[in-house]
């Protein structure tokens, strides 16, 4: 039986929350219980704690965090004892396995309804986190592991690019700079694109996408003029005008896949302009258990930067200022991270 505490950030309703302290958890069968590294913050999160989350998709009280890493601690009842002291990210998506969805590999529709780590199921704003370990992804043990919190993130981009299929020599655009798109920006330059422009406001990120290997970068007015002109866009800013602008960058024939998660009264896409322009657009809601692996993969080959996203890194203890920061506006706010 283990002994001691464990702390965990307890957001018990909208806007309050306070840090809690437990008995360190005992992993059931099937389960695992992981000592945390590092857990980012992000807009999902922001939304779990000013309560704009889309109804069903939190369940309060609820301890947040589902972009984490850490190091595997104790194996419940029928778990490979030799995974103890493995390096580790998990899948959030907690689906059932066996439904149709998930037997083709889309565990993200699972219809045995919506179970996430952080969301309805106790997540790593906290000292240890307890997962199935099917779940798991384990890593090399020369990972870095404030590079692997980033891997949720990272594998919601990789089912993006797993979908968008870009192809050598082909016009790539990608629609925001924030964590996703300069996530997007770094896995798609690998596929050799002709050009690779990034799009977004703030002059900072757009610099930070030319070191990932965009080779162009517009703010949206002057991306105006370029519309008709990629191959494939990658949206990531769920922005109100974003999944629109998508649609009209992309050429006659071309390709967008949606990944941001815009708020209620967004602008609508046109249509009559899908229907001419004869395009094809995709959505990405998480990741599947073969973007997981693909974005394991492309950090471990050193594909993936992103440590250097990483701006700010906060204590559990200091919850509240570090998810101000998320959303705020900030140009020189990038990921931020809660280090237990």
């Amino acid at each position: 039986m283990t002994r001691g505490t464990t702390r965990g950030v307890l957001v018990e309703e909208p806007g309050r929350h306070r840090l809690v302290t437990g008995p360190v958890p005992e992993p059931g069968p099937g389960e695992v219980r992981v000592a945390v590294h590092a857990a980012g913050i992000c807009a999902s999160d922001r939304e779990v704690y000013d309560g704009t989350r889309a109804p069903g998709y939190v369940r309060y009280p609820i301890v947040p965090g589902h972009e984490w890493s850490g190091t595997i601690e104790a194996v419940g009842e029928g778990v490979d004892p030799g995974l103890a002291g493995r390096k580790t990210v998990a899948e959030g998506f907690r689906a059932c396995g066996v439904c149709e969805r998930c037997r083709t590999g889309q565990t993200s529709l699972c219809t045995a309804g919506y179970e996430e780590t952080g969301f309805t199921q106790p997540g790593a704003f906290a000292d240890h986190v307890v997962v199935p370990a099917r779940l798991l992804h384990p890593l090399p043990d020369d990972a870095d592991l404030t590079a692997a919190a980033l891997l949720e993130p990272a594998a919601v981009v990789a089912a993006a690019v797993l979908v968008a299929a870009p192809r050598p020599g082909e016009r790539v655009a990608v629609l925001g700079a924030g964590t996703l798109g300069l996530l997007a920006v770094q896995l798609l330059a690998a596929s050799s694109p002709a050009e690779l422009l990034a799009v977004d406001p703030r002059p900072r990120p757009l610099a930070r996408a030319t070191g990932f290997g965009a080779t162009r970068t517009a703010a949206p007015d002057a991306a105006a003029q370029l519309h008709g002109r990629y191959d494939l866009v990658v949206e990531t800013a769920g922005a109100p005008s974003t999944a629109r602008d998508a649609t009209l960058l992309a050429r006659r024939g071309g390709r967008v896949v949606l990944t941001g998660m815009p708020e209620a009264g967004a602008v609508g896409i046109d249509p009559v302009h899908l229907s001419v322009a004869q395009l094809t657009v995709s959505s990405v809601f998480g990741a599947t258990p073969a973007a997981w692996s693909a974005a394991v993969r492309a950090l471990t080959t050193g594909l993936l930067r992103p440590a250097e996203l990483v701006t700010h890194r906060f204590a559990l203890e200091s919850f509240g200022e570090a998810v101000a920061l998320v959303g705020s506006g900030d140009p020189e706010v990038g990921k931020v991270l809660l280090t237990p």
